[in-house]
């Protein structure tokens, strides 16, 4: 019989949640919702948090802002948005778009297979948050919706993470096994592999064929930034191909250790370097004390017949192709416009001193339906001006808080890797993760991976803080409280002991099929590291009092923990892409549901096969 605060802890997470299934709420506004409500519960005397009139419990409501899951996902997100800035991720996406091609069949199954192949020694958040970016430079790329790719790459860290000893339930179950009253032996670290890798075989294959049908053909909520351009369509946009030069700076040319602004390229010719190649080393947006040395070479934009005058003077006049792309060489370009009522409307950029003042240097101006790359500093700025400027994208909000012009910054897919900066990313993060392995908690490797990147400067403390999705740190954090009240409360208690006695005539595969659901249906409520201490002890007991193998119900019960695929709710991972997917709530049973039937199907093989 349910006491009454298991009733209407019951009633407190269904309503809310059902609202949100129906999509009257945002999920994490239902999940803090939740929070509050048993907050106020315990406050009144009942005892949903803690024991029944004692207001100190009532700390429980926020205790889910300070676990490590949520230290964890704020550290990836920063680490996460390194490897982006560096180019990690974009060269990720371009390897699979080049195996994939043009097939999303394809595209889904090589973002499923990477996902589950680093889970296996990864954190299963941090792979979705490295991967996820590479997905979106996909989409945008190609034709295929972000709610296409996005499920399968958060199933995909699932299946991989059961398939390995180095899931956090995994471990925990190891633990209580060894704990055990009588203790046990423990789960050998390949334990997991021939049931779990069954399972990510057949939930593959199964995410291969049935994403194009069962999947939602969504854009993203911001659908805005989907369709932003890429620096190389707004540099074709302008007709930039048409004035790129490269000019090779010959021994003895009188350009030789001057200064850039000695040269008078800009004042005299009205042309724009945007680059300087010292040997192996890229200069990009040169200032003007850069001093050239012989053999450099100067990336200009401007008219040929002005650009060709630098042969006189010791340069030598080329260009790889005439559809280069400077943004494909790792020069950033941004488009702005001219605000409606701007101060700087009748000025020209060399009036405004507007390299100087903002950062940036403007390389063409499309005015009245033609572009101009020429001297553009010296045009006197009228409504509907934009200009194509080249510049570091830190200045951009100095740019945009000007009110002078309003900045549109691109799609920066077409970038390239910059490999020193990445190789350190990586190098930072796979310390990380080996740390982690080697014992090192993960929250805490997380946490210095991310603050050593922001201290040698591979970002900066403002983006970090914007690289963090507060959406998903709030959901976590409060949906932590419904798992302590189903402890405090009894309820776990009671749903285990109702459900367990219904598998023992059936023996160890009944057992361990009837964990594996119930780890399963709680891990969609409470979280898999919560349920795992919750179910995992009671289903080792009962193997060891009917005397059934309690390594295999172990495992079983570990493996049921990952198999969090109805609700985005169900693991971090879910929620991560949820936003980014515009996926709704039913979204993941729909997809998830056949997945659950297979992985069940594929236990029960297993447990047949090797135990």
């Amino acid at each position: 019989m349910l006491t009454f605060t298991q009733v209407f802890l019951i009633v407190v997470v269904i309503l809310p949640l059902g609202l949100a299934i129906a999509g009257r709420w945002r999920v994490d506004l239902a999940a803090l919702i939740i929070a509050l409500i048993l907050g106020l519960a315990q406050w009144a005397g009942l005892g949903v948090l803690g024991p029944p009139n004692s207001p100190d419990a009532l700390i429980m409501v926020i205790s889910g802002f300070s676990r490590p899951v949520v230290i964890t996902l704020i550290g990836l997100f920063i680490i996460t948005q390194v490897l982006d800035k560096t180019g990690v991720t974009r060269w990720i996406a371009r390897r699979i778009l080049a195996i994939g091609g043009d097939s999303e069949a394809r595209i889904v199954v090589l973002f499923t297979l990477a996902a589950a192949s680093l889970s296996l020694f990864m954190n299963n958040v941090a792979v979705g948050a490295l991967l996820l970016p590479s997905a979106i430079a996909i989409t945008r790329r190609t034709k295929i919706k972000s709610s296409k790719l996005l499920m399968p790459i958060a199933f995909g860290t699932l299946l991989g993470g059961s398939a390995t000893y180095f899931t956090t339930a995994n471990i925990i179950v190891d633990s209580l096994l060894r704990s055990a009253d009588p203790p046990q032996t423990g789960i050998n670290i390949l334990a997991f592999t021939p049931i779990g890798g069954l399972m990510a075989v057949c939930g593959i294959a199964y995410i291969g064929f049935f994403s194009k049908n069962f999947l939602p053909e969504r854009l993203p909520l911001t659908e805005q930034l989907m369709q932003m351009p890429t620096g190389s369509e707004l540099e074709e946009a302008y007709q930039l191909g048409e004035r790129l030069w490269e000019a090779r700076v010959k021994p003895g040319s009188k350009f030789v250790n001057g200064t850039l602004a000695q040269t008078e390229i800009g004042q005299r010719l009205g042309l724009s370097v945007v680059a300087i190649w010292h040997g192996r080393a890229a200069i990009f947006y040169p200032s003007a004390e850069q001093v050239i040395r012989e053999n450099d070479i100067l990336l200009i934009v401007g008219r040929e017949d002005r650009v060709l005058q630098l042969s006189q003077v010791g340069l030598e006049i080329g260009r790889e192709k005439t559809d280069m792309h400077i943004s494909e060489r790792g020069v950033s370009v941004v488009e702005i416009i001219l605000s409606p009522h701007s101060k700087a409307e009748g000025q020209t950029l060399k009036q405004l001193n507007f390299r100087k003042r903002f950062g940036f240097t403007a390389v063409a101006l499309w005015r009245d339906g033609r572009s101009y790359r020429t001297d553009v500093s010296e045009f006197a700025l009228k409504r509907g001006d934009t200009f194509l400027l080249v510049g570091q994208l830190s200045n951009l909000k100095k740019l945009q808080s000007s009110g002078m012009f309003i900045a549109l910054e691109p799609d920066v897919s077409d970038q390239p890797l910059q490999r020193r900066k990445a190789a350190i990313a990586l190098t930072i993060t796979a310390g990380a993760v080996i740390g982690s392995v080697l014992g090192l908690p993960v929250y805490f490797a997380m946490l210095i991976a991310a603050i050593l990147m922001v201290l040698i400067n591979l970002l900066t403390m403002e983006e970090a803080y914007r690289a963090v999705e507060w959406q998903v740190i709030f959901l976590i954090a409060a949906m932590y409280t419904v798992g302590i009240a189903m402890i405090e409360t009894g309820l776990a208690q009671v749903i285990s002991n109702t459900i367990i006695p219904f598998a023992q005539p059936f023996g160890m595969v009944g057992l361990a099929a009837v964990s594996f659901i119930l780890s399963s249906l709680l891990t969609h409520i409470m979280g898999g590291q919560v349920t795992a201490l919750v179910t995992a002890p009671i289903a080792i007991s009962a193997a060891i009092s009917l005397n059934l193998n309690p390594q295999a119900v172990a495992v079983a019960t570990a493996l049921g923990c990952s198999a969090a695929y109805l609700s985005p709710l169900a693991h971090p991972v879910n929620m991560l892409m949820m936003g980014p997917g515009n996926y709704k709530f039913n979204d993941y049973t729909r997809f998830g549901l056949p997945l659950m039937g297979i992985s069940f199907v594929c236990l029960i093989i297993g447990l047949i096969l090797f135990w």
